[in-house]
């Protein structure tokens, strides 16, 4: 019968696989809830982003049509095409290997200052600014949000009554074996 369906063992494998990620917190995927935010957060996403707009808007502002004639200039064109590829490319090399954010960051901010001059005034100062912005806060950036866990250290150590230079104050373990003991206390 079509209506009935036995559970063949390929579903019973896949139930099985889904009951194990349940227990573990992971979707049916297999995946961890929350790891795409996670993944976001551990590198300079926002940046990434800004810059990428930037570059759209350069590449819009040089594509430009006036009445039923499309305006292209020969070598001096090619800048329009180009620079706008290489801030969205900058910004979204930022975001896959953020150990070299600051180069990536300085490029954008470079190619952002150019696009003044070579691409309509950077896309009417829209791609300029945001270029700018975006190569500054993936310049910015600091893996693994470091400032918040100082502060929240901070606090966390004065409503426990601590200052924050005791807080702060690394432990020094001395290991001593017990032979080196009896000598020092005789």
């Amino acid at each position: 019968m079509l209506l009935s369906r036995r559970p063949r063992p390929a579903d019973e494998a896949a139930a099985g696989e889904e009951e194990a990620n349940e227990a573990a917190g992971r979707d049916r995927a297999g995946h961890e809830p929350g790891a795409f935010g996670r993944w976001m957060r551990s590198r300079p996403s926002v940046g990434g982003l800004i810059t990428i707009v930037a570059g759209v808007a350069l590449f819009f502002s040089s594509q430009l049509d006036l009445g039923n004639m499309h305006v292209q200039v020969g070598v001096e064109g090619m800048q329009a095409t180009l620079l706008p590829a290489i801030v969205s490319l900058t910004g979204l090399l930022a975001m896959l290997m953020p150990k070299q954010h600051i180069f990536y960051g300085v490029i954008a901010l470079v190619a952002s200052v150019y696009s003044l001059v070579s691409v309509n005034l950077g896309g009417f100062f829209v791609g300029f600014v945001l270029g700018c912005v975006g190569g500054v806060v993936i310049v910015s950036w600091m893996p693994g949000g470091t400032a918040r866990r100082g502060r929240r250290a901070r606090r966390d150590a004065e409503s426990a009554g601590e200052t924050a230079a005791e807080a702060e104050e690394p432990v020094a373990l001395h290991l001593v074996p017990e032979a080196d003991a009896e000598r020092t206390s005789a």
